[in-house]
């Protein structure tokens, strides 16, 4: 036997299933509160899931930061809003030593009238902080386009992949665990666009891509040894097939989240403004995928009855009973 197959042989100190009802009933919860954020989204005056950020909806955005000393004087945005187009909505940002606008687009000249408003109502005001970011509409539609396509796309990718490398039950299963992440975390970020405004933009596309490709790495690792134990132990009951299969990985997908979550929350702390809920974003990804592929999937599998699907090939049994 390789050291392969006498791990697979040995009792797992850790069985998933005694915990069956418990990954169930928080998973169904977690389920039912993101849904909940986002159908409340949907029917706040947001009108969609998430707080679309400008790259979805077009606009200017100007950020101006204020030469505040010994403090910033205070201020009504209400007041703030008359000298303002139309529409605009203002946002103080770091206890208000920052001020964003948000507009309609703008030409070049506007934007500049704009920083000279917030100059006289707020100033002096940093040159060299003020920031002008301009998108147009059909760009931002054509954006958001170009992200559901990827998102369907690398979903319709993964499923074929694992429907040619195992099954088609397990590809279902996969895209379950990858649709449950993507819920999670949308539905999280959906109840930040409603409590403290937080929108979302085409940084957070590349997370839930990223977020997808990272889920599926560990549940595929799971489906992995699954494989191995039918070859070696193919009279094993679903239950313990499962059991052995999460035990055997489960300080691996420790030591790979722990790994991975470092980077990110140092990304959080010293990754600026701009980078802040993108990192945000991928830290709970990780932290769902990681649960989903252990407390997700695995409990699942036994309740679908008789044997898993088996796709291993004569050359893999004969390795692994060297």
């Amino acid at each position: 036997m390789t050291s392969s197959s006498g791990a697979l042989l040995r009792e797992p100190s850790f069985r998933i299933n005694r915990y069956r009802r418990f990954c169930m009933v928080l998973t169904v919860f977690l389920l039912f509160i993101s849904l909940l954020g986002l159908m409340l989204s949907w029917l706040s005056p947001i009108h969609a899931p998430l707080r679309p950020g400008l790259d979805f909806t077009g606009g200017t955005l100007i950020q101006v930061e204020r030469i505040c000393s010994p403090a910033c004087k205070s201020f009504s945005t209400e007041e703030l809003r008359k000298d303002l187009p139309s529409g605009a909505v203002v946002q103080s940002l770091d206890s208000g030593k920052a001020i964003s606008v948000r507009t309609a687009a703008l030409s070049p000249a506007e934007s500049g009238a704009v920083v000279e408003s917030l100059d006289r109502l707020l100033g002096p005001i940093q040159a060299s902080g003020t920031q002008i970011n301009t998108i147009g509409p059909l760009l931002g539609s054509q954006l958001l386009r170009s992200s559901l396509l990827a998102l369907i796309v690398s979903f319709a990718g993964i499923a074929i992949y694992i429907s040619l490398r195992y099954a088609r039950l397990y590809a279902a299963m996969a895209l379950m665990c990858l649709t449950h992440d993507v819920i999670l975390t949308t539905g999280l970020f959906a109840w930040l666009g409603l409590l403290a405004g937080v929108e979302v933009d085409s940084l957070f596309v590349v997370a839930l891509l990223t977020i997808a490709g990272y889920s599926v790495n560990d549940t595929v690792v799971i489906f992995d040894r699954i494989r191995e134990q039918q070859q070696v132990l193919p009279n094993l009951s679903v239950e313990d097939q499962v059991d052995r299969a999460v035990a055997g990985t489960l300080k691996r997908s420790f030591y790979t989240i722990t790994s991975t979550i470092l980077p990110i929350i140092a990304l959080i702390l010293f990754g600026g403004e701009s980078l802040y809920w993108f990192a945000v974003a991928l830290l709970v990804g990780v932290l769902i995928g990681g649960w989903s592929s252990i407390g997700l999937i695995p409990p699942l599998l036994p309740l679908l009855g008789g044997k898993l699907p088996n796709r291993g090939s004569a050359a893999n049994t004969a390795e692994l009973q060297a």
